[in-house]
């Protein structure tokens, strides 16, 4: 059984103080999004599912083109706990990620603490997310981090601290400065001493892969969380030293003024519910 499964199974046992046989996802939907920054020499596309449940949304990343329209049909007025068993796994992601965005909302109670994105065009709010996602790294231990899912302004941060990384992503390519973009990351985890991985991994079945390293390695493992942004926390003190939490709608969809949610990071403790505990060492150089 995955880590999300053991989760899914929480869930839909009510441990996380709601029943899913009572609740109904009224939305269903996706975002697509096409984007090539000023000044960057190439592009890509994301595309999200999101499920509306209460006031909340859940989102998971799906391949662009992957989801039928039949998918959203069957999700849209279905029973949460139908969508927590679903076949496809970017469903029962977004499933559980609407119910715990209801039932662990990102709050100072929940341990998250907000950090606000200014107003500007896309790449000035790209860049600005990534400071808030690199900075949750203990920089001053790390050599080179391993880095899954590639984002140039991720990958931007780290070269302007002097640190090294291994881009990984399933499509390949090559970096904003001509770097060979690895698709097998699995191959690089001994030669990195942090990991920086995309919520992504949830829905694509390789969190497992990178969680299990962190706590068998003590590694720092950070999360940038669009997908999922609510079931990631449940993980920190038990492999993830931290999340950056972005719930929908995301940095990329709107020029004005937005907010993330950080958690962990370089001598903040958790519980295992995610909330803040006694400040400590997290992650690796144990």
């Amino acid at each position: 059984m995955s880590h999300l499964d053991t989760l899914v199974g929480q869930a839909l046992a009510g441990g996380f103080g709601l029943d899913p046989a009572r609740q109904r996802v009224a939305v269903a939907f996706t975002t697509t999004q096409a984007v090539r920054h000023r000044s960057r020499a190439g592009g890509y596309r994301n595309e999200v599912l999101g499920l509306r449940l209460g006031p909340a949304v859940g989102s998971c990343a799906v391949e662009p083109g992957t989801l039928t329209a039949s998918t959203l049909d069957d999700c849209a007025g279905a029973g949460l706990g139908e969508l927590l068993a679903h076949p496809l796994p970017a469903v029962r992601v977004a499933a559980l990620d609407a119910l715990l965005m209801v039932a662990r909302p990102h709050s100072p109670g929940n341990g998250a603490r907000p950090y606000p994105l200014p107003a500007g065009d896309s790449l000035a709010k790209s860049r600005a997310r990534a400071r808030a996602v690199v900075e949750l790294l203990p920089l001053r231990r790390v050599r080179t981090v391993l880095v899954v899912g590639v984002v140039n302004s991720l990958l931007e941060q780290l070269r302007e601290h002097g640190v090294g990384y291994l881009p990984c992503d399933l499509k390949g390519g090559t970096t904003e400065w001509g770097e060979p973009v690895h698709t097998d990351a699995v191959e690089q985890l001994g030669a990195c001493d942090a990991l920086l991985v995309s919520g992504m991994t949830l829905g694509n079945g390789s969190f497992d892969t990178f969680l299990d390293h962190a706590r068998r390695t003590g590694k720092p493992l950070v999360m940038f969380a669009q997908s999922g942004s609510a079931v990631l926390p449940r993980f920190l003190g038990h492999g993830v030293s931290a999340v950056c939490a972005e719930p929908y709608p995301f940095f990329w969809l709107d020029g004005g003024p937005g907010v993330v949610h950080r958690y962990g990071g370089p001598g903040r403790g958790h519980r295992a519910d995610g909330r803040p505990g006694a400040d400590r060492r997290t992650g690796g150089g144990r």
